[in-house]
């Protein structure tokens, strides 16, 4: 099969290939990487850096491990239950099981993070041990929820590579080289996010937006029919708009919030002096 040789690395087109791929795996991996970055700061800080590169690690291998049972992925769509009433049709398959179960999930943990945080300091430490993970948990966490945002990112990348030559090894080294840079830049992220508490809350927000895209793709992915209306696809553009423009929002308000800052502290130096 042409898929399965080594690709020709001389030529050009295996080399778009690759960045393309690169490029898309990083892209949508914007969510993933924002999920690892909000799981590991309730790890404690010592282990925060292990856990996120332990994590990203096996989520390498295990999509790398789906990219060679991509037949399996075909077989998610596969009928498993059906149900149909005057109102309400749906077919149930696996790839809308674990949409659906992925996207519970994510609403589950931002829905509880931002009650913890709207409760304040008090609840927190009141509850420290519920609110504190173990390294493990946080990279079992990170690998199942890779698993789900893997699915469609899998699927796009075959599509992409279809009828190329060495297909499966190109979207092998496009997966490494975006998990290597991801690697590259969890520290730094989790640095910033934990500098500015107002990234926090906005990084929760983009989590329960996300959870409901999965709850949507899996409503889609299962065929759901209500009153004649067919659950159609949400094109990820929309939320990936949603997500940089919120983020440009919020950074133009950090340096107000610094330049504000600085004035009031300028300010309060120099009133004493003119009171003499």
């Amino acid at each position: 099969m042409d898929w399965m040789e080594w690709p020709n690395f001389l030529s050009a087109s295996a080399w778009m290939s690759i960045l393309s791929l690169t490029f898309l795996e990083i892209v949508l991996g914007i969510d993933n990487l924002l999920f690892i970055s909000l799981t590991t700061m309730r790890v404690p800080a010592k282990s925060q850096r292990f856990a996120s590169i332990v994590g990203l690690s096996m989520a390498m291998l295990l999509r790398i491990a789906l990219l060679f049972a991509v037949g399996w992925l075909m077989v998610l769509d596969t009928p498993l239950l059906s149900w149909q009433s005057p109102y309400i049709e749906w077919t149930l398959t696996g790839k809308s099981l674990i949409l659906l179960g992925g996207g519970l999930f994510l609403l589950y943990q931002s829905v509880k993070e931002i009650h913890i945080k709207i409760e304040g300091r008090e609840s927190i430490d009141h509850s420290a041990n519920d609110q504190t993970l173990s390294v493990p948990r946080a990279i079992l966490d990170i690998v199942l929820l890779n698993a789900v945002f893997s699915i469609d990112s899998i699927l796009t990348a075959v599509g992409m590579t279809t009828g190329m030559k060495g297909a499966m090894f190109i979207m092998v080294f496009a997966v490494v080289i975006s998990m290597i840079l991801m690697m590259a830049f969890i520290t730094p992220i989790n640095q910033i996010i934990q500098k500015h508490p107002t990234l926090q809350m906005l990084g929760l927000a983009f989590l329960l937006l996300i959870g409901f895209m999965l709850v949507l793709e899996g409503a889609h992915a299962s065929h759901l029919e209500v009153f004649g209306k067919v659950a159609g696809p949400i094109p990820k553009g929309y939320l990936y708009f949603a997500i940089f423009f919120s983020l440009g929002v919020e950074i133009l308000n950090m340096r107000i919030r610094k330049r504000t800052s600085s004035r009031l502290a300028s300010d309060t130096d120099c009133t004493p002096g003119q009171g003499a």
